[in-house]
């Protein structure tokens, strides 16, 4: 399950993109708080503590705002077009006892046997919604393709989630799946050549020579 952490951030007045890249340029995240009908507030927190948050996992943070400290989830990250930096931050307020609906990506583990075989691996869902207490968003869910052979898919009814957890999704949703390899179409015949007819040609010569004889 994802860690809380508290992270430390700082109301902020003004926005806009200049804004958002002064703050970028001095290891500042622009970022806003929202839900639970309260106010929307434009903060600002240090760049490298909310990645380090990220990459150990962390969902459910806990946000100290002078002093004030008070739960919410990571909702929308977003990163510039090479995915490397992060832009913006959204978190939402919750409540620790209350079930949320959350994205949380699928990662394959093992090698299907049906790819070893010549099998093509398709993955048509790499994220899927979850529904969950607050407390509870896993990190990841990890989907087991080692014994997929040609021909055959994971749904999402297949997945092995955690106690509590309920996917937000079609049961019958292809996750993963082992397809056969395209067969190429044989390439079309060459038109025949067209053959003289040497019995044409002699009718005429003999039609010709009975002419002559007349």
């Amino acid at each position: 399950m994802a860690e809380s952490v508290q992270l430390v951030v700082q109301p902020r007045e003004d926005s806009g993109s200049l804004v958002a890249k002064r703050l970028r340029r001095q290891g500042r995240l622009p970022a806003v708080i929202y839900g639970h009908k309260e106010a929307t507030i434009p903060v600002t927190l240090a760049n490298d503590e909310f990645v380090k948050a990220l990459r150990h996992g962390a969902r459910l943070v806990e946000l100290n705002t002078n002093g004030h400290t008070e739960p919410a989830i990571i909702q929308d990250v977003q990163w510039d077009h090479l995915g490397m930096e992060v832009l913006h931050v959204d978190f939402r307020r919750v409540s620790k006892d209350e079930r949320v609906v959350v994205p949380v990506p699928l990662h394959l583990r093992g090698i299907a046997p049906g790819v070893s075989g010549g099998g093509v691996l398709d993955q048509p869902l790499h994220v899927i919604n979850l529904e969950c207490l607050v407390t509870a968003v896993p990190h990841e869910i990890r989907v087991n393709i080692a014994e997929l052979q040609i021909g055959q898919a994971l749904h999402v009814k297949d997945l092995k989630l955690p106690e509590g957890v309920k996917a937000v999704a079609d049961p019958d949703a292809i996750v993963v799946q082992v397809t056969a390899p395209a067969v190429e179409a044989p390439a079309p015949a060459a038109p025949a050549a067209e053959t003289a007819e040497p019995e044409v040609i002699g009718r005429q010569a003999k039609e010709e020579e009975g002419e002559e004889e007349k």
